[in-house]
C-alpha cells in the first residue's frame, strides 16, 4: 500500500467531485503532496496553490470546497490551514492496512517494477592495475554497489562495470622493472606491494639512466603491437591486482559483470577519431587533435596528442558508445569524484555533437573527498589509508567493542566483520554524496549514535523480541496501535518505498541510509515507551506484527546500502 498515491488518488476524487468542470489540473497530484514539518499538522498535506491558475480561485477556498468532498474511512479528518488541505489517517484502519500489505511481501517492502524492461549500467570502483586500494577509492565502491541494489529492486536490469586503469605507458616501464629485476615468486608472494616496489625502483634508476624510459616505452609499444610476451606479463600484473582487490571486495560484498577497462576500450579508439573526423568535430592544435567546445563554455577535448596517441578522453568516449551497442542501457551512470565534473560535461556534449540522441541518459554521479581523521589522503606526501587495513582494522575494533559488551555473544568474529565492516559502509553513506567526509573511529562504531552499528542493533533487537515472543492465536488488534510513537513509526515505513524510489531518481543512497536510520529510531523509542509483550493477547499480536514489519524493512535498508544485518548482537 502506497499511502501517497491513495492520498493522491483520494485528491483527484476530491477535486472531481469539488470541480466537475475543471480544465488543465496536474495529472499526478500524488507528486504534490508533502509530508508536514509537525504531526500535529497532519500526514499529508495538498498545497492547493498550484490549482489557482487553473481554477481561478483563492488557495484557502480551494482547500475548503475540497475538504467537503472528503469522505473515506482511511481518512479520520481533514483540515484547512491556509492554502494546504492536511490529510489525517484513521488510525486504526492505517495500522492495519499498513502492515497487511508489508506482512504480503515483507521482503518485498519498497520494492517496485518502475524500471521494468530498462536497462541501467553502472560504473564504479575502476581500480588502477599494480596500485593498492585505498580509502579513496571507498565513496565510488560502496556509492555504485549501493545504486546498483537499489536499481535492482526498483526492477532494472543493472551491468556493474569496474572500469580498470589499465592503460598506459607506465604499464610498458613496469614490465621493464620486471624483466630486469623482479622475481615471478615474489610478485605471486607479494602482491600488488611487489609490482609497487619494481615501479618506484624504475622511477628512481630512470633519473640515473634516462635510456630506461625508452625502454618502458618500448615495452608498451609491445602491448599495443600485441606481442605474446608483453601481452602475458601484463595479464598476470592484472591477475595478482584483481586477486588482492577481490579479498577487499568479498568483505564488503560488492561484486562486478565486467571489468572491462581502457585496455579494451583503446582498441575501439580508432572508429571514434574516424567518427569525428568524417562528422568534421576534429581540429588541429599545435599537432594535437581536439574537439572545440569554446562554444559551449568548455576547454577543447584533447582526442589525439601531438604524437597520435589517444587519451582517456578518447577511450570514455569508445567506452559510452560500446557500452550503449552492447548493453541497450537507459541509464548510464559514472560514479566518479566531483574533480571530474568538467571531463564528463566535456564527454556527454561531444557524444551529443556526434548525434547520439542517448548522451542524454549518460549522467555523473559525482560525490566529495574522503579524509581520515582529519588529514585529507594525499599519495604524494604519502598518507594513504589502504582499504583493506581500514576494515580490518574496523573488524578488530569491533570484536573488543562485543567483547566488552557481550562477551558471550556466540559467533562474535561473524558479528564484529559485520558490525565493523557496515560502521564504515554506513559512515560513507550516511550523507548526501556530494558532501566531503571525515572519517572517525569513533563516530563510526558508536553504538548510540546514528551510525551503522545503532541501526544494525536495532535490527537485532527486533529478532530478540520476535524471540521472545510466545505462540500468539489471537488476531491483532489494531487499535493497540493508535498511541503517537506507534503511528510514528507506522509513517515512516509507509513512506520507505518512497525513499527507495527517489534513492534511485536521484541517485542518491543516503535516502535509504536516513530512511532506514529513521525507523530504527522510532521504534526504540516505540519500544522504550510501550509494553510489547502484555497479558493482551491481541494488543501483542499487533506490536508484535509492527517489530515484524520494522524488523524487515530496517534489514532490506541494510541491504540496500550494503550492510548486512546480524540478528544477534
Amino acid at each position: 500500500m502506497d499511502m501517497r498515491q491513495r492520498i493522491g488518488a483520494l485528491a483527484g476524487e476530491m477535486l472531481q467531485k469539488a470541480f466537475p468542470e475543471a480544465q488543465g489540473l496536474p495529472e499526478d497530484l500524488a507528486a504534490l503532496l508533502e509530508v508536514p514539518p509537525e504531526k500535529s499538522m497532519g500526514d499529508y498535506a495538498f498545497p492547493c496553490f498550484k490549482l489557482s491558475k487553473a481554477l481561478r480561485m483563492g488557495p484557502p477556498m480551494i482547500a475548503k470546497k475540497l475538504a467537503e468532498s472528503a469522505d473515506k474511512p482511511e481518512i479520520a479528518r481533514v483540515e484547512c490551514v491556509g492554502g494546504y488541505l492536511n490529510f489525517f489517517f484513521n488510525r486504526e484502519n492505517f495500522a492495519r492496512e499498513l502492515l497487511n500489505a508489508i506482512m504480503a511481501a515483507p521482503e518485498k517492502w519498497g520494492a517496485s517494477q518502475d524500471g521494468n524492461g530498462k536497462t541501467a549500467v553502472v560504473e564504479y570502483s575502476s581500480i588502477n592495475i599494480a596500485k593498492r586500494f585505498h580509502l579513496g577509492h571507498l565513496s565510488t565502491t560502496v556509492i555504485g554497489n549501493s545504486l546498483k541494489r537499489i536499481y535492482d529492486f526498483q526492477g532494472w536490469k543493472t551491468v556493474s562495470i569496474n572500469y580498470l586503469g589499465d592503460w598506459g605507458t607506465q604499464f610498458g616501464k613496469m614490465i621493464a622493472a620486471y624483466k630486469r629485476w623482479g622475481d615471478k615468486a615474489q610478485v605471486e608472494a607479494g602482491g600488488v606491494d611487489e609490482m609497487t616496489k619494481l615501479y618506484v625502483r624504475f622511477n628512481d634508476e630512470a633519473r640515473e639512466n634516462p635510456a630506461l624510459e625508452d625502454e618502458g616505452r618500448a615495452w608498451f609499444k609491445k602491448i599495443e603491437d600485441g606481442d605474446e610476451e608483453a601481452l602475458s606479463i601484463f595479464r598476470w600484473f592484472k591477475d595478482v591486482t584483481l586477486r588482492d582487490a577481490m579479498k577487499v571486495y568479498d568483505v564488503l560484498g560488492v561484486r562486478f559483470d565486467s571489468y572491462d577497462g581502457e585496455s579494451v576500450m583503446a582498441k575501439k579508439t580508432d572508429r571514434v577519431v574516424r567518427e569525428l573526423e568524417e562528422k568534421g568535430l576534429l581540429k588541429d592544435s599545435d599537432g594535437a587533435r581536439i574537439v572545440d567546445l569554446e562554444p559551449y563554455d568548455m576547454p577543447p577535448y584533447l582526442i589525439l596528442k601531438s604524437d597520435g596517441a589517444t587519451l582517456y578522453a578518447t577511450r570514455d568516449i569508445a567506452a559510452a558508445i560500446y557500452r550503449k551497442e552492447t548493453y541497450h542501457f537507459d541509464r548510464s551512470l559514472y560514479i566518479v569524484a566531483y574533480q571530474q565534473d568538467l571531463h564528463f560535461k566535456q564527454l556527454f556534449k561531444v557524444l551529443e555533437l556526434m548525434g547520439y540522441d542517448w548522451a542524454d541518459q549518460c549522467q555523473h554521479v559525482a560525490f566529495g573527498m574522503v579524509s581520515y581523521e582529519g588529514q585529507a589522503m594525499a599519495t604524494r606526501t604519502g598518507h594513504v589509508v589502504l582499504l583493506d587495513e581500514l576494515l580490518t582494522r574496523a573488524q578488530e575494533r569491533a570484536l573488543a567493542i562485543i567483547n566488552e559488551k557481550s562477551p558471550g555473544l556466540e559467533n562474535k568474529e561473524e558479528v564484529a566483520r559485520q558490525v565493523g565492516v557496515g560502521a564504515v559502509v554506513y559512515a560513507t553513506l550516511q550523507n548526501n554524496r556530494i558532501k566531503d567526509i571525515d572519517f572517525w573511529w569513533d563516530r563510526a562504531l558508536n553504538f548510540d549514535g546514528e551510525t551503522g552499528p545503532y541501526v544494525q542493533y536495532t535490527f537485532a533487537r527486533c529478532c530478540s523480541v520476535l524471540r521472545k515472543a510466545p505462540e500468539i492465536a489471537a488476531a491483532p488488534d489494531y487499535a493497540a496501535l493508535t498511541d503517537d510513537e506507534a503511528q510514528a513509526l507506522l509513517r515512516l515505513l509507509s513512506r520507505f518505498p518512497e525513499a527507495v524510489a527517489e534513492a534511485c531518481l536521484r541517485n542518491e543512497p543516503s535516502i535509504v541510509t536516513r530512511a532506514t536510520t529513521e525507523i530504527a529510531k522510532a521504534y526504540n523509542k516505540y519500544y522504550y515507551e510501550h509494553r510489547i509483550l502484555d497479558d493482551d493477547p491481541a494488543a501483542t499480536a499487533a506490536r508484535l506484527q509492527l517489530t515484524d514489519a520494522c524488523r524487515q524493512t530496517i534489514k532490506t535498508g541494510l541491504y540496500l546500502i550494503g550492510l548486512d544485518a546480524p540478528e544477534r548482537m
